[in-house]
């Protein structure tokens, strides 16, 4: 099994980390790719990169969006072949 192409970063006790999570379930559901999640705590390097703008969903590694989950636009990046 490949790896999931979508990443969350979030943190703990966070309302729109939350959010997006439940936009990501919706956003799989209809792809059926996967998504994983990893959390800024105890990492200074995630934490300096995203700490002010979580939740923050990459796409293949890169980032895709920030604060809200643009589920329309996420569904289009990938179903859309890459060239």
């Amino acid at each position: 099994m490949r790896e999931p192409r979508l990443t969350l970063i979030t943190r703990p006790g966070c309302h729109l980390c939350e959010d997006a999570k439940a936009a990501l379930d919706r956003v799989v559901a209809v792809t059926g790719d996967r998504w994983t999640e990893r959390d800024v705590s105890g990492d200074a390097d995630l934490e300096r990169e995203y700490g002010d703008r979580l939740p923050v969903v990459l796409l293949d590694g890169k980032e895709h969006g920030y604060w809200r989950v643009e589920e329309q636009r996420l569904l289009r990046d990938l179903t859309t072949p890459q060239l």
